[in-house]
C-alpha cells in the first residue's frame, strides 16, 4: 500500500518534541553511568561562550556531537557527553558597561537562555557534570592550578609591551586598536611596558611538537598549523658586539676585537650560518625590550620612539607578510660582526617581530629577499658571499633580487670555495670554538602572556607585601573571589577600584598588603575543562589523580569544534594535559584522541552596493559565514518553531560532510521536513505491523520457505543499510551519506508496500528505519516507538545486527542495450552462464520486437552488468 498521500495528519512536531524532552528529563535519560574501562566513549564539543542565543554554528557542532553520542550508546558504549559554558571574558564586561548591569547577572541570564535552547534541540547532555567557568566552584581550581604551576617554575612575571589607552586607562588587545586609536573612545593608543604574568609553555615545545606524530586521527591540516605555530628551527645563536655610543668607528670600518671584548652583545638566531660573512646590518623588532636603552639620551631617541609606537600598532601578521612595504629607522648605534670584524649599523624594521628568535636578526641582503628590499630602500651595502657556481659570479651592484639558493661560498675566510649547503655545521663548530655563539634549536612559540587588566576573569592569586615581596595566596584561602563593589565605567582596571578587594594582609608577616588586580586570560579556563567533566564534584582536587573517573574517561575519544581554534585552544589544552600529567593528576599524554573540525554554516547575502543578492562573475550566488554584519543569519528558533528540531538536525547533518561548509538552503530545510512527515504517515498507517515486528534479523518469520524476489530484495536493503550506517557513523563520521542510506531504505519500504508483501518483513523494516534514524531525529523516532509500545525505549535500544545471509543476492539486475543505447533492464540469476543470459535477453518481448527483421551481428555479455546487442 502506498502511504505517501494517505489522509494521515501532518506530524505535530511541537507537541511531540515537548513531550519527549520532558520524558528524557524526568527519566535522567542521559545521565552518565560509571565509566567502564575499555568500553567507554567520551564525546565532547568545544563548550560555548554564553551569548544568550544559539546560532546555526552552535546547532551544527552540537548536533554532530549528539548524533555520535546517541550512536555510541546504541553500540553498547558507556558514553560521557557533558556540557558547560566558557563564561568569563571581555564581552560580558562590555555588556556591563553598556547596559549598567553586573557581568555575572548578564552571564547567568545568557546561560539560562542557552540551556533552554539546548533542550529544545533535543541534545542528550549530562547537565549533572556542568562546568561554568565564571562560578567560584570552577575558578577556585584555576587558582589552585596556577599556584601548582608557579611552584613547578612554569609561571613568572616580567615586563612586556602592551597597547595602552590613556583616556580609558586600560590595556587593549590588538583587535581593539583601530587605525591606531582605541575602539571605544577613539583616542590615540600608545605602546607601554607593563609587568605581566607569563606561563612557560616553551618548556614543553619539543614534546608538543613531537607528540603531533601520535595524533593519527587528527586532520593533517590542523597538525601542520600547530607545527608551524611551534616553529622548530635548527641553527646557531651568534653574538654581535654592541659598540658604545661614543665610538669613533664608522660603518664599514674593521674593528680590533680585543679592544671591544668587554662590550655588551646582541644575540641573534640564524638558520643560515653559511651567510654570516655577508652580514651588512642588523635589525631589531621595534618592541624589543632593549630598544629604549639603546637610544636613550641620543639624538635619535624621539624619532625612534615615534617609530616604535607607529609600528607597534600595526597588525603583526601583516607586518611579516612578504608583500608588506618594508619600513625602518636607523637607531644611531653600531655593532661588530665578530666573524669579519666589520662595523655594521643597527636598524629597527616593521618586518622583524619578537615572536621568533631573539627579536633581532642579522641582515644578509645578498641572500635574503626581505633584507635585499630593505637594503635597497635605505641604501645599505650588499655583500655577496655565495655564488651559483665557479663559472657564474654575482655582482652586488647589478643584482635585482637576492640569491637564496645553495652554491659556492666566496668572501668567507677559510670557508671560501666550499659548498654552502654542506658547510653549515662546520661554521657552527668554528663559532663555538671561538666562543662567538653556540648551536641551538629555537621555536617560534613564545611563552604565554596570561595577564588581563579586566574584572570578568579569574583573579590571579598573589599578594604584594612591602617586606615580603610577591607572595602566593595560601591554598586554604582559595578561592580569591571577585568583589561586587565595582563600577563599570570603561576606565581603568575595574578590580583596582575595589578597596575591599585590593586591601588585604600579607599571609607571611601579617602586615598590610595589596592583591594582584590582573585576572587570567580566559584560555586558561578552557584549557582543562574537559578534565573537570570527568570528576565534576571533587571538592579536594580539580580532578582526582586517585580517581577512577578521570583516568578511565581520558582521553577524549572524539573532540569537535571549529577550525578557528586549531592553534591556540588546542595547543593550550595539549600543554595543560602534559603539565597535569607531570603533576600526577592524570595518566594520559594527549587530551583528544580524534579531532573533527566542522565547517562553517554559510548563507547568501545582500550586496550593499547593489541592494541585491551578491553574485560572482558567473552570476552564481555568493555565500559567506552567517553574521550580523552581513545580515544573513538564520535564527534556529524560527526553524524549530516552524519545522521542529528534528528537521533542523536532519538538514544540518545531511547538507554536507561535517568538515565542509554548509550552504544554507530553505528548500533543503523544507525537504527534510517533508521526509519526516512521510515517515510519520508511513509508520502511523502501519502501526500494528511495527508493534508485532520481529526484533532480530535472524527471526524465523523473516525467512519463510516461500520468499519472493521482492521479499529478498527488501531484506537485502534492510541489512545493507544497517552495515552502511555502522561504517558511516562508527568509522567515517559521514552523516550525510548515512542519512541518504536511510532515505533509500524508506523508498525501498515504500515501493515494497505497494506490492504484495510479507507483513513481518515490512514491520521489521519500519523498526530498523526508526532505530537508524533515531541519532539524527530523536524526537519523532522516540514518539513513534512509544506509540507502538515497544520495549525498551528507543534511547536504550541496541544498534541492530545485520544478517549477512540476507545480503547475498541470488538475482541481479542487468542493463540491456541495443547498439549502445538503453533498451530495457531485467533481473536474472547471478549464476547464469553467458549463453543462458543471452538466451534470456533475446527472449524478452521488448528486445525481440525491436530486433525483428534486422541482422544480428553479435551479442556482448558483460557478466553481472549489461548485455549489448549489435545490429
Amino acid at each position: 500500500m502506498n502511504t505517501d498521500n494517505i489522509g494521515v495528519d501532518k506530524y505535530p512536531h511541537q507537541e511531540i518534541e515537548k513531550r519527549q524532552q520532558m520524558k528524557w528529563k524526568e527519566n535522567n535519560a542521559y545521565q552518565t553511568l560509571s565509566p567502564d574501562e575499555g568500553n567507554k566513549y567520551y564525546v565532547l564539543e568545544m563548550f560555548p561562550y554564553p551569548s544568550g542565543k544559539l546560532h546555526m554554528g552552535h546547532c551544527r557542532v552540537y548536533t554532530i556531537g549528539d548524533a555520535l553520542a546517541r550512536f555510541q550508546r546504541m553500540q553498547g558504549k558507556t558514553v560521557l557527553h557533558p556540557m558547560g559554558f566558557d563564561a568569563f571574558g571581555l564581552p560580558a564586561e562590555n555588556a556591563a558597561i553598556k547596559h549598567k548591569i553586573h557581568p555575572g547577572t548578564w552571564t547567568e541570564k545568557c546561560i539560562a537562555d542557552m540551556k533552554a535552547q539546548f533542550e529544545l534541540m533535543g541534545f542528550g547532555l549530562d547537565w549533572n557534570r556542568e562546568a561554568i567557568t565564571c562560578r567560584k566552584e570552577y575558578y577556585r581550581w584555576n587558582q589552585w592550578l596556577f599556584l601548582k604551576m608557579y611552584e613547578k617554575g612554569l609561571i613568572y612575571r616580567k615586563e612586556s609591551a602592551i597597547n595602552w589607552c590613556e583616556q580609558c586607562e586600560t590595556v587593549l588587545a590588538n583587535e581593539q586598536v583601530e587605525d591606531g586609536c582605541c575602539w571605544r573612545c577613539g583616542s590615540h593608543v600608545k605602546l607601554k611596558n607593563l609587568e605581566q604574568w607569563f606561563i612557560k609553555i616553551t618548556e614543553y615545545a619539543d614534546e608538543l611538537l613531537k607528540d603531533l606524530d601520535i595524533l593519527e586521527e587528527w586532520p593533517e591540516s590542523v597538525k601542520i598549523m600547530q607545527r608551524n605555530w611551534i616553529g622548530q628551527s635548527f641553527g646557531a645563536l651568534v653574538n654581535f658586539k654592541l659598540l658604545p655610543v661614543d665610538t669613533s668607528l664608522k660603518v664599514g670600518d674593521v674593528a680590533e676585537l680585543d679592544d671591544y671584548k668587554d662590550c655588551e652583545i646582541l644575540e641573534v638566531f640564524t638558520t643560515r650560518p653559511d651567510t654570516l660573512f655577508g652580514v651588512t646590518f642588523m635589525v631589531m623588532a621595534p618592541e624589543h625590550p632593549r630598544v629604549a636603552q639603546l637610544v636613550a639620551n641620543t639624538k635619535y631617541e624621539n624619532e625612534v620612539g615615534q617609530f616604535v609606537e607607529k609600528i607597534g600598532l600595526q597588525d603583526r601578521f601583516l607586518r611579516s607578510a612578504a608583500d608588506t612595504t618594508k619600513e625602518g629607522i636607523y637607531t644611531g648605534r653600531l655593532a661588530v660582526n665578530q666573524l669579519t670584524g666589520q662595523v655594521i649599523p643597527i636598524y629597527l624594521a616593521n618586518f622583524v617581530l619578537m615572536d621568533y628568535g631573539t627579536g633581532a636578526i642579522m641582515a644578509v641582503p645578498a641572500h635574503d629577499q626581505r633584507d635585499f628590499e630593505f637594503a635597497k630602500k635605505y641604501d645599505i651595502p650588499i655583500k655577496v658571499v655565495i655564488q651559483p657556481d665557479e663559472t657564474h659570479s654575482l655582482d652586488a651592484t647589478t643584482m635585482d633580487s637576492a640569491y637564496v639558493e645553495p652554491g659556492v661560498m666566496v668572501n668567507s675566510s677559510v670557508f671560501s670555495g666550499r659548498n654552502s649547503a654542506t658547510v653549515k655545521e662546520n661554521i657552527i663548530d668554528w663559532i663555538e670554538e671561538k666562543h662567538w655563539g653556540k648551536r641551538t634549536t629555537q621555536y617560534r612559540l613564545r611563552d604565554w602572556l596570561i595577564s588581563r587588566q579586566r574584572y570578568w576573569g579569574t583573579p590571579i592569586p598573589f599578594i604584594y607585601c612591602k617586606d615580603c615581596g610577591k607572595v602566593p595566596v595560601p591554598y586554604e584561602d582559595l578561592p580569591v573571589l571577585l568583589p561586587n563593589d565595582i563600577e563599570f565605567t570603561g576606565h581603568g582596571n575595574p578590580l583596582s577600584t575595589s578597596e575591599s578587594f585590593k586591601n588585604t594582609v600579607c599571609p607571611k608577616c601579617g602586615k598590610k598588603a595589596s592583591r594582584e588586580t590582573d585576572t587570567m586570560d580566559t584560555f586558561f579556563d578552557s584549557s582543562w575543562y574537559f578534565l573537570r567533566y570527568c570528576d565534576p564534584h571533587n571538592n579536594s582536587l580539580p580532578f582526582g589523580n586517585d580517581s577512577k573517573q578521570t583516568n578511565t574517561w581520558m582521553n577524549v575519544d572524539q573532540y569537535i569544534g571549529g577550525i578557528e581554534h586549531a592553534i591556540l585552544h588546542l595547543l593550550y589544552a595539549r600543554f595543560f594535559t602534559k603539565v597535569m600529567r607531570d603533576l600526577g593528576l592524570v595518566n594520559c599524554d594527549e587530551p583528544f584522541r580524534r579531532l573533527l573540525a566542522q565547517g562553517m554554516v554559510t548563507n547568501s547575502f545582500i550586496d550593499k552596493n547593489t541592494g541585491k543578492l551578491a553574485v560572482d562573475e558567473k552570476g552564481n550566488l555568493k555565500y559567506a559565514k552567517m553574521s550580523k554584519s552581513l545580515g544573513n543569519g538564520v535564527d534556529p528558533m524560527e526553524i524549530i518553531n516552524k519545522y521542529g528540531a528534528d528537521t533542523a538536525r536532519l538538514f544540518i547533518l545531511f547538507a554536507a560532510p561535517p568538515e565542509k561548509e554548509i550552504q544554507w538552503s530553505n528548500s533543503g530545510v523544507e525537504g527534510a521536513y517533508r521526509f519526516l512527515n512521510r515517515i510519520w504517515r508511513m509508520v502511523q498507517s502501519n502501526m500494528e505491523l511495527l508493534k508485532n515486528s520481529p526484533d532480530d534479523a535472524f527471526a524465523n518469520e523473516l525467512h519463510p520457505t516461500n520468499l519472493t524476489a521482492d521479499d529478498k530484495e527488501m531484506l537485502y536493503s534492510i541489512n545493507t543499510t544497517i552495515l552502511r550506517i555502522k561504517v558511516d557513523l562508527g568509522e567515517r563520521h559521514h552523516f550525510n551519506t548515512a542519512i541518504s542510506s536511510i532515505m533509500e531504505l524508506f523508498n525501498a519500504l515504500q515501493n515494497y508496500s505497494s506490492k504484495e508483501h510479507n507483513g513481518s518483513i515490512f514491520g521489521y523494516g519500519l523498526r530498523i528505519l526508526l532505530i537508524l534514524l533515531s541519532p539524527f531525529a530523536p524526537h519523532i523516532t522516540s514518539e513513534l516507538w512509544d506509540q507502538a509500545e515497544m520495549k525498551p525505549t528507543i534511547e536504550k535500544i541496541s544498534f541492530p545486527v545485520y544478517n549477512s545471509a540476507d545480503m547475498e543476492k541470488t538475482d541481479i539486475e542487468i542493463v540491456i542495450q541495443i547498439n549502445g543505447k538503453l533498451c530495457t533492464r531485467t533481473v536474472i540469476s547471478k549464476n547464469a552462464t553467458k549463453d543462458e543470459v543471452q538466451a534470456a535477453v533475446l527472449a524478452l518481448p521488448k528486445v525481440s520486437s525491436t530486433i525483428a527483421g534486422r541482422d544480428l551481428r553479435k551479442v556482448i555479455v558483460v557478466p553481472g552488468k549489461l548485455v549489448n546487442i549489435v545490429l
